[in-house]
């Protein structure tokens, strides 16, 4: 409140009874105090809205895998951050891809703040196209995600010989083994073969990570994409060995340098493009792996709400405790993307039909598309 200060002269040059100043005094006093009161009340007093609260959380997959393990790393920093420190409840709805839990979210769940999930698959499923999608991806209230930047590597057997690009070009048939159709792995070999430009390559599905390793060893397959940091934690002998060449690394963000020495001079996969539409593309798998499994809130709700818990996230991520609990639970090193990184990320997507149509032909079983 603004003072009139021509009141406050006239008040000072006025001759005032001395009862009269008496009750003009208790009557300041009064009225100060019950204004103080009732604005410290408002600031102070005022009960955070999550206290004693439930939230649900909305995990897109089963109990017990990697994802779930990641979740579960987040949830005690979250209610430790989040003012009133609500009870968290994980609530698993698996089923189409993230599909289900994507259109629950954007369908049925509650706009109030209690409900937000973490659903793998829904910024890809949703840009291309994907059947069954009921959500509307932009409308979403993004709160980020613990993993993000995955560098990836592409190797092959030494006992090949293909010790150099041109080498690798000149080979033909090469196996190249994954997990499954569509896995990131799977499509990560697929952009290597692709870009480099090998010879009719043969793609092998079917194994888990562990499997790869052992059958590039026995020669079963010949070559594999792999995790940059997957390859120096648990297969480094295979580097110290000689008992595989390594020829490009895919980064995840692109530009991210934090690798190995002992990979800092491969190419880098977007240098062998050819063109505008090529490098579009690898874009969109740059994105679709960056976002991972995104948190999100529906549509709605309210924003006071949704930056209390954006701003939880963001403390969670910086949190060094959060960092080691990710650490032991998932064997991996937790690598944040924000909520405005997440947002932008999403936003800057390549969304043109011409390059969903060229990603899924690089993404699915059949041939690689010609270049």
């Amino acid at each position: 409140m603004a003072f009139d200060k021509s009141a406050v002269g006239t008040i000072e040059t006025q001759q005032i009874p001395r009862e009269g100043k008496m009750k003009l005094t208790t009557s300041l006093l009064v009225g100060g105090l019950f204004v103080s009161l009732l604005l410290g009340g408002r600031v102070h007093g005022q009960t955070p809205f999550y206290q004693g609260k439930t939230v649900a959380l909305i995990q897109a997959g089963e109990p017990g895998g990697t994802g779930d393990l990641r979740v579960k790393s987040v949830i005690p920093f979250l209610r430790k951050h989040i003012p009133g420190n609500p009870t968290i409840l994980v609530e698993y709805m698996p089923g189409g891809g993230g599909r289900k839990a994507g259109n629950y979210m954007f369908g049925s769940a509650r706009p109030d703040g209690l409900t937000f999930g973490s659903v793998g698959g829904i910024v890809a499923n949703a840009i291309q196209g994907q059947t069954g999608v009921q959500y509307d991806l932009d409308k979403f209230i993004y709160l980020g995600s613990p993993n993000s930047a995955s560098h990836y590597v592409f190797v092959t057997s030494a006992q090949l010989g293909l010790n150099s690009l041109e080498k690798l070009r000149a080979h033909s048939g090469l196996r190249v083994g994954a997990h499954s159709v569509g896995h990131f792995v799977y499509i990560s070999g697929r952009f290597f073969a692709w870009l480099i430009g090998l010879r009719e390559p043969r793609f092998v599905t079917g194994y888990s990570g562990t499997e790869l390793d052992i059958n590039l060893l026995r020669g079963e397959i010949d070559s594999r994409a792999n995790i940059a940091d997957t390859v120096l934690r648990r297969n480094f002998e295979l580097l110290t060995k000689g008992l595989v060449d390594v020829h490009a690394i895919l980064e995840i963000p692109k530009g991210d340098k934090h690798t190995h020495p002992r990979f800092a001079p491969l190419p880098e996969i977007e240098s062998f493009s050819r063109s505008e539409k090529e490098r579009k593309v690898l874009a969109m798998f740059r994105a679709f792996r960056l976002v991972g499994s995104p948190y999100i809130l529906p549509p709605g709700t309210p924003p006071e709400r949704a930056e209390i818990l954006r701003g939880a996230f963001r403390k969670t991520f910086r949190d060094p405790e959060f960092h080691k609990e990710y650490k032991k639970l998932t064997n991996d090193d937790a690598t944040p993307l924000l909520p405005e990184e997440m947002e932008k990320a999403i936003r800057e997507l390549p969304r043109e039909r011409e390059i969903v149509a060229l990603f899924q032909k690089i993404a699915g079983p059949d041939p690689l598309p010609p270049r």
